[in-house]
């Protein structure tokens, strides 16, 4: 479908379905899903990146798993709110999933939320909250990451 402001998103988003956080990073996508009043983001997981067609056919298999209706994803802007070549990645990579609507098995709303500091808030919840490993702590930072971008979506939308 379409890149949209999160207002939007709620609006358009059909009922009953739920949003996929997605954490970007060029070896990983970090995963969580919404319920579908979107009331809660859970941490889901973390995807190893390799060819765009796999990581399609991946999201496309959760997406249908838990009745996705679109996707917020984090947006790297620099501390000084500029953007440099991470958010051109991310940009891009919204585009193709837009673009690849028809291995996605429907038209994803997508909307973007900056992202600045959650995997560093996930870093220090793990470091100071949870009592893992820090090999454990590897495997799911990227979904903690994406847990609190999408967690900072739904109040945002919320509040709208």
């Amino acid at each position: 479908m379409a890149i949209v402001t999160l207002k939007e998103l709620r609006t358009a988003l059909p009922k009953g379905k739920r949003l996929l956080g997605i954490d970007q990073s060029k070896n990983k996508l970090g995963l969580a899903v919404s319920n579908p009043d979107l009331t809660i983001a859970t941490p889901l997981k973390t995807i190893m990146r390799t060819k765009f067609a796999e990581d399609v056919k991946a999201l496309a298999a959760i997406s249908k798993e838990y009745g996705v209706g679109g996707f917020v994803i984090g947006l790297p802007l620099n501390m000084d709110d500029s953007e440099g070549p991470r958010v051109d990645s991310v940009r891009h990579f919204a585009d193709n999933l837009i673009a690849a609507q028809d291995a996605l098995g429907f038209s994803p709303l997508i909307a973007f939320l900056d992202e600045r500091l959650s995997t560093q808030a996930a870093h220090d919840f793990l470091e100071e909250q949870a009592n893992i490993s820090s090999k454990r702590r590897a495997e799911v930072i990227d979904q903690l990451a994406a847990q609190i971008i999408l967690k900072g979506a739904l109040e945002l939308m919320a509040k709208a």
